[in-house]
């Protein structure tokens, strides 16, 4: 689901709780729900799924990098020993 279809639907939840003679103002509630959840989320600093992925798999090429180095280092360590 899109995150933004998720903050609608959560802020559409949290003022379906309001009592009944507040909800003429419902629209309005939903919309500053949806401004404080979206304001929330931004402080959080979170990242995209793609973003998450590219750097997932950076970190994997390094620790693969470093496994051939350190292999490598092995290697040139026993030679001189």
């Amino acid at each position: 689901m899109d995150p933004i279809d998720q903050l609608d639907t959560l802020a559409k939840r949290l003022s379906s709780l309001i009592p009944e003679p507040i909800q003429a103002t419902q629209k309005d509630i939903e919309s500053n729900l949806r401004s404080g959840l979206e304001s929330g989320l931004r402080k959080m600093n979170l990242v995209t799924r793609e973003e998450f992925d590219v750097q997932s798999a950076v970190l994997k090429r390094t620790r693969e990098k470093l496994e051939q180095l350190e292999k490598r280092v092995s290697e040139l360590e026993n030679m001189s020993s």
